[in-house]
């Protein structure tokens, strides 16, 4: 008697029957597939070394269906079809007229833990989860001290000329000690891959002979991309792989680095209905997808298709997705793509308090990783930066755009005679977003400040191109976003101009300096530490090749810009260690003044010219308080410190200088400046003092 059980989905060790209580077969397996589409489902598989074999899957509960089958030890590829046969197989039978390597595309186990390619054809792999961890503990690095760096497995290593080539773009190659190294002496603390779901490339690109590099494909949601890692991990088999993948963030732990993933739990790889099938679709679409009133499919997504979280299913599979990641892999993170996708209800509206986000907050493992949003997408009221709920932190766009447009749009256009910009855009920037984040009952540390993404121009791009040029991805220049906040300072592109390379380097400087001064948690796009370039592709999706990877070249240029990073993060560090634990959510101050020194009036702030203004930090019990000055006037000027009485009550307090974005941060480091006194400033730079 078939004594099998709907839950767990995917494949299962058997619950003990009186018949098999003290033998079990290491090869007898539940299987339990949610399938409401389907009215009899097969399981077709394939052990090692043995042909294939179709088993029908006899029970039926709920739109699962499930059944005990033996013979599928570890390794054993396998998927699902409808059933074939009139009658129920009970047993499990050959299939001698059937090769799924040639002839057809099983349905992948939406619970897969492995997926075996061949060609263009799938298959599921049974798998375990044995690894030594040793001692491996989740991080917990507090928000407050996160440096978050978003990197590509591929591109990260692929030119690096310290690591192996045989580890190039691999998961070994991430946690190879150069790269360890160069993480390490930058100071960030989490590394936040792109997908590193199993994924495949979409039609369109496999016939203009491109590929998904960036991965936003997903296929399989418990399944790690295979082509990540080594030659010789992919020939060992998937396990290898697995191993691999471990191994990596086994290492990265052992360095003090959380490794966050970028998940996509909003689409799948199958594209819109005239697409491909590889699971979903045949399983339910009515079910696992979004449709309209008519029955079409409705897309909040721009990928085709739209996963249906008004579906308690569907919002098990991603709940058990992100479980199975922390617990099995110990991932300390997730990164949302399109998160709002995620949170809509069954009126396809942005809902708060939708079950997925409920799920989450309770879920024992879920809860306590770094839960990051994007909290946009391209549907019906898709952009809802600030009302995540406490628990998350949300790529903050605000942050992005007020940034690029103080230090770039509106310096070009001013350096064009026009109007360029009032400062009040930077301040709100500086301060954490705090008016966005305030009525979800979140604090400052609920913005994940960033300027740059894999998604848009590279930090050295924004300050040397006005316009994209993405004619490389075959689409005429078409795709991509045309609204950058970028400025090119006179010349598109590539220059030997050394008036316009100096003027571009400083911008580069206020834009990182800007990202690590701020209030919140900064995020770092991988290279533009080294200011790394797509000559101007601001949607570079499909560039697997060295216009994506980052180039590990020494250059004069590159070493300016990595110094002066390491630099800035290091200041943000030794200013927050000096800061009370609250800081900056209980106890902070923020004070601003103007250019005379004199506090901010609404007059002031409501100035459509002033470029000009600083800001005082400081915490109840913090060693030391600073000072930014900020001076986004072309023209150098004279900024009268604020005037701060000594500790003592006697004279006054000295501002030393720890940093300024000018050309003159060697010569001027560490001057002592009294409060009070005028300080020049030079045009267009930051200066931070202590006190």
């Amino acid at each position: 008697m078939d004594a099998s059980r709907p839950s767990p989905l995917g494949l299962s060790v058997p619950l003990p029957g009186k018949s098999d209580r003290d033998t079990p077969s290491p090869d007898r397996v539940n299987v339990a597939v949610w399938a409401p589409g389907l009215t009899r489902v097969e399981i077709a598989y394939k052990a090692p070394g043995d042909s294939w074999k179709v088993h029908t899957l006899p029970k039926l509960e709920d739109g699962v269906h499930h059944g005990i089958v033996d013979g599928l030890p570890l390794g054993t590829r396998y998927g699902f079809r409808a059933a074939v046969h009139e009658d129920a197989l009970p047993l499990s039978v050959p299939a001698p007229d059937f090769d799924a390597d040639d002839a057809e595309q099983l349905l992948l186990d939406p619970y897969g833990r492995a997926v075996h390619q061949r060609g263009e054809l799938l298959t599921s792999v049974r798998m375990d989860s044995a690894f030594d961890w040793g001692d491996d503990r989740p991080l917990r690095t507090p928000w407050r001290d996160t440096i978050v760096y978003e990197a590509h497995v591929r591109g990260q290593s692929m030119l690096h000329p310290d690591i192996p080539e045989h580890l190039r773009g691999t998961y070994a190659g991430m946690a190879h000690p150069a790269m360890i190294e160069h993480f390490h002496s930058l100071g960030v603390t989490a590394v936040q891959l792109l997908p590193i779901h199993f994924h495949v490339d979409e039609q369109h690109l496999q016939y203009l002979g491109l590929t998904n590099y960036w991965g936003y494909n997903t296929a399989a949601f418990f399944a790690p991309h295979s082509d990540y890692a080594t030659q010789a991990a992919q020939q060992a088999g998937p396990h290898a792989v697995q191993d691999e993948f471990k191994g990596m963030v086994k290492l990265l732990h052992a360095a003090g680095i959380e490794v966050i993933l970028d998940v996509v739990y909003n689409h799948t790889a199958e594209g819109g209905p005239d697409g491909d099938t590889f699971s979903f679709r045949g399983l339910g679409e009515q079910w696992y997808y979004r449709h309209d009133a008519h029955g079409r499919y409705l897309d909040t997504t721009g990928c085709g298709n739209t996963l249906n979280f008004a579906e308690p299913r569907v919002v098990d599979l991603a709940i058990e997705s992100l479980r199975y990641w922390a617990e099995e892999f110990h991932i300390d993170g997730f990164r949302f793509d399109l998160a709002v996708t995620l949170c809509r209800n069954a009126g396809n509206e942005f809902d708060p308090e939708h079950p997925f986000l409920k799920r989450i907050a309770e879920d024992p493992v879920i809860s306590k990783t770094k839960l990051i949003s994007e909290p946009w997408d391209v549907g019906y009221g898709g952009w809802q930066t600030g009302r995540f709920p406490k628990g998350w932190v949300d790529w903050n766009d605000h942050f992005r755009d007020g940034v690029r447009r103080f230090w770039l749009s509106d310096r070009g256009a001013a350096d064009a005679g026009m109007s360029g910009g009032n400062v009040g855009v930077l301040a709100d920037a500086l301060t954490g977003s705090a008016r966005v984040f305030e009525p979800s009952g979140r604090s400052r540390l609920a913005s994940l400040n960033f300027i740059t993404a894999h998604d848009g121009f590279t930090l050295a791009d924004l300050v040397s191109y006005d316009r994209k040029h993405n004619e490389a991805n075959g689409e005429q220049n078409r795709d991509g976003h045309g609204d950058n906040r970028s400025y090119n300072h006179g010349f598109e592109g590539r220059t030997e101009n050394e008036r316009i390379l100096a003027a571009r380097a400083l911008s580069k400087r206020n834009l990182m300096t800007t990202l690590m001064i701020s209030i919140g948690v900064p995020m770092i796009t991988a290279g533009d530490e080294l200011g790394r370039t797509q000559q101007g592709n601001n949607n570079a999706y499909c560039q697997d090749n060295p216009l994506t990877w980052i180039d590990w070249t020494q250059t004069p240029e590159s070493h300016d810009m990595l110094r002066s990073t390491k630099r800035v993060i290091r200041l943000r560090k030794e200013f927050l260690q000096a800061q009370d634990a609250g800081f900056p959510d209980k106890g902070t101050g923020l004070d601003w003044f103007d250019e005379e020194g004199q506090p901010m009036t609404a007059a002031r702030w409501h100035d459509p010219s002033l470029r000009v203004v600083q800001l005082l930090v400081s915490s109840e019990g913090g060693a030391h308080r600073g000072l930014l000055v900020i001076n986004g006037n072309k023209d150098d000027q004279k900024v009268v410190l604020p005037k701060l009485v000594a500790e003592s009550g006697a004279g006054s307090r000295m501002f030393e200088l720890r940093l300024t974005t000018s050309e003159l941060n060697d010569r001027r480091q560490g001057a002592l400046v009294a409060a009070g006194e005028r300080e020049v400033v030079q045009g267009n730079t930051i200066n931070i003092y202590r006190t």
